[in-house]
């Protein structure tokens, strides 16, 4: 995987390499007909995992935002499968300090206040995935996939 260059040499390659650990070897599910919205705060790795999770998690289409006017903006403009605070913003929240990637209106902001902003805008059915563990990304995000109110197709290979 060209996105994982040496998991020695730096934090980044490191966590995709454990992301990728994490996502065993179970049998494909085809979840090309749902959608993630994730929030982070390393515009880095957040490129990394627009590249990799489609290929771990079924072909689903992974939206990546690092700061607030594009997470708000994507939040109104449809509806998602499943929404993803990703490890380094849950790790931020963990220690009590803001997010980065907050703007004015959401300067200071933990989880609880995007789980809030997530329900209004995508209701109470939408999935919410948080974790600090890189290795327990994949796994959890496929149990919200499952359980999202979009259809799956089971993959026939």
């Amino acid at each position: 995987m060209t996105v994982i260059k040496d998991p020695t040499q730096s934090p980044q390659d490191r966590m995709m390499a454990e992301v990728v650990q994490g996502a065993g070897d179970e049998q494909p599910v085809d979840f090309s007909a749902k959608s993630i919205l994730a929030r982070g705060c390393d515009p880095q790795m957040a490129h990394r995992a627009s590249k990799v999770m489609p290929g771990l998690l079924g072909g689903v289409e992974f939206v990546s935002c690092t700061n607030d006017d594009d997470f708000v903006e994507k939040l109104r403009e449809r509806a998602w499968s499943v929404v993803f605070f990703a490890p380094g913003a849950c790790r931020y929240d963990e220690a009590r300090m803001p997010i980065p990637g907050g703007r004015a209106h959401t300067m200071g902001w933990g989880l609880a206040e995007y789980r809030a902003l997530v329900r209004q805008y995508q209701g109470d059915q939408v999935s919410i995935v948080e974790t600090t563990d890189e290795q327990k990304i994949v796994p959890r995000l496929k149990q919200a996939l499952l359980q999202s109110r979009d259809k799956v197709v089971p993959d026939q290979s």
